[in-house]
């Protein structure tokens, strides 16, 4: 008996003993690289611009922040995320309080293949019928946790599929929550895959994507619901010269949700979009038609969690405060929008280029409501429960949701200074934008900046920049002043005060002032602000989230390695 246990010691040494050794020399082979970033912000009333405790609830102090941790290895792919909420910065969900591991994945990578168990981040296409990724800033969050597959069969042919589910703050996934996503991708080079195209100098990519939710029918509803629910995209890129087309048309079957009201309409998406470059010139068109295409893997949601796909807008992403005051977000359930945007410069060394050239950009852009027909008289338009209403490919509405023509002239004068002038002319549509529905009431503005920088050592510089908002609606005129300095490559400093004056609501002034100073160490950055925050809207990509004011202290830590 003392023999054979000893036998069986010796096997057992002899089948570990490789077994650690492997793993040994896996973790050594191995990198591990991430980030991390935390946000704490102070909160304290203050009643001069409306903050009362009973706002803040008494809440005096909150903290966000993540940490993603990966670890690579030859082939191999491995990583978490810990993210913490406590308690989430006032305007962010707070579903999202609580602390834990919000994102885990591992992955595989061998010729051909690539596979993928946890959560991802994918798109298809442009995203009309399937995006799933991250945006800090915005408390959004829709990733998936499955199993992603992608597979290059051949040179030039990507394939993808996918299956899971979405992220849903913290809770657990249950067959009541959400639903089941499931979707392939192919993609197909043709230059790459037909040796005849190889040195063509036209371009051609084919794509098309299928996605499919299952959620349950609730036996209880009022309605019958459709478990299944499936869209289709197909998609096209041409490339010739200077010249580049792309296109994707996107349907989807009936899908009666909380967002539209519960019909029964199917939807479609058509997104077109023409560039033409060259040295000194660019070109950009695009359009889109967006008819009822929300698309949640839970009929029953309203705010930004659990979408399954992704509407672009097409208006500019303003970066100046002011001009950014009024951002547009994608209307789901109906819109029809344009953009054209020239970006020339002004050749160096010319009259009006001067010595370094002159770059200026002019952008337009106008959304509209897309143009609803009864289905018939007794019918009244998105009525629950039936079809909705009849719709045309880019049938346009008479209701302006935003318009947005915009000039942006930069100019490096010398060596010791750089000049940005730019105007904006907008109309916001409130009702629409901010309270889901068309009723008339509009914003007006037109905007000026001022931005200017002076370099007064190679390593020191000074910029000012002074902003205007002029409008008869809302909270009335702004004025906005800043002034940065900066010691390159660690430290800046910077004061600024949004002044709101001829307020048609309360015919006070209000004061935004801002203190703020950062230190910046190679991957590390350390930012400290403390000043007042006004009201607004934020929005990234079209997807936004209401920013309440506040007053206190702000500190952003962010690293990686």
């Amino acid at each position: 008996m003392k023999n054979i246990k000893l036998n069986l010691s010796f096997l057992l040494i002899l089948f570990i003993f490789p077994i650690i050794s492997l793993s040994q020399d896996f973790l050594n082979n191995g990198k591990v690289h991430g980030s991390f970033q935390v946000d704490v912000q102070n909160y304290n009333p203050d009643t001069k611009i409306g903050i009362y405790d009973s706002i803040i609830d008494g809440e005096k102090l909150a903290m966000m922040g993540f940490a993603n941790i990966i670890y690579t290895n030859q082939n191999f792919t491995a990583g978490i995320r810990y993210e913490s909420y406590l308690n989430p910065l006032i305007g962010f969900d707070e579903e999202y309080e609580g602390s834990g591991i919000a994102y885990r994945f591992a992955s595989y990578k061998k010729g051909a293949f690539d596979i993928t168990v946890g959560n991802y981040y994918e798109q298809f296409g442009n995203g009309l019928i399937f995006r799933t990724y991250e945006e800090w800033s915005l408390g959004y969050d829709n990733s998936m946790d499955g199993i992603r597959v992608k597979i290059n069969p051949y040179k030039g042919i990507t394939l993808k599929g996918i299956y899971g589910t979405q992220r849903y703050y913290w809770e657990k996934y249950t067959s009541d929550n959400r639903g089941i996503v499931r979707g392939a991708d192919g993609e197909l080079f043709l230059n790459d895959v037909f040796n005849s195209m190889k040195d063509q100098k036209t371009k051609i990519i084919l794509g098309a994507s299928i996605i499919s939710k299952y959620q349950k029918d609730d036996p209880y509803a009022l309605y019958k619901y459709p478990e299944n629910v499936s869209a289709c995209a197909g998609r096209i890129n041409l490339t010739h010269g200077k010249v580049n087309l792309l296109s994707e048309y996107a349907y989807k079957i009936n899908d009666p949700s909380s967002i539209n009201n519960i019909i029964y309409k199917n939807g479609e998406a058509l997104l077109i979009s023409a560039t033409y470059s060259q040295k000194g010139l660019g070109i950009l068109l695009s359009a889109k038609h967006i008819d009822n295409m929300s698309f949640k893997s839970n009929r029953t949601e309203t705010g930004n969690a659990l979408d399954i796909n992704y509407l672009p807008p097409l208006s500019k992403q303003h970066t100046y405060s002011l001009e950014a005051m009024y951002p547009y977000a994608t209307q789901p359930n109906g819109e029809i929008g344009f953009q054209a945007q020239v970006v020339y410069t002004i050749p160096k060394k010319s009259k009006l280029g001067g010595k370094y050239g002159t770059n200026i950009i002019v952008n337009f852009s106008q959304i509209n409501s897309l143009d609803k027909q009864q289905l018939n008289e007794e019918i009244p338009i998105d009525q629950k429960g039936t079809k909705g209403y009849k719709s045309s490919l880019f049938a346009i509405g008479d209701e302006i949701y935003y318009e947005d023509f915009n000039v942006e002239i930069s100019k490096k004068i010398n060596k010791k200074w750089k000049a940005i002038i730019a105007y904006t002319n907008l109309l916001y549509n409130y009702d629409v934008i901010e309270e889901g529905f068309e009723g008339g009431k509009k914003y007006y503005a037109n905007i000026g900046v001022i931005d200017l920088t002076y370099k007064i050592k190679p390593k020191k510089s000074i910029r000012l920049e002074l902003q205007y908002l002029e409008t008869k609606q809302d909270s009335g005129n702004w004025a906005m002043a800043l002034i940065e300095y900066t010691i390159a490559p660690k430290w800046f400093f910077a004061i600024f005060d949004q002044y709101n004056y001829n307020n048609p609501v309360s015919n006070n002034t209000y004061h935004y002032y801002n203190v703020s100073a950062g230190y910046i160490n190679k991957t590390n950055r350390v930012a400290i602000s403390y000043g007042r925050q006004r009201e607004g809207i934020l929005c990234i990509g079209g997807v936004c989230r209401r920013v309440p004011a506040s007053s206190g202290f702000t500190l952003t830590i962010t690293s990686s390695f």
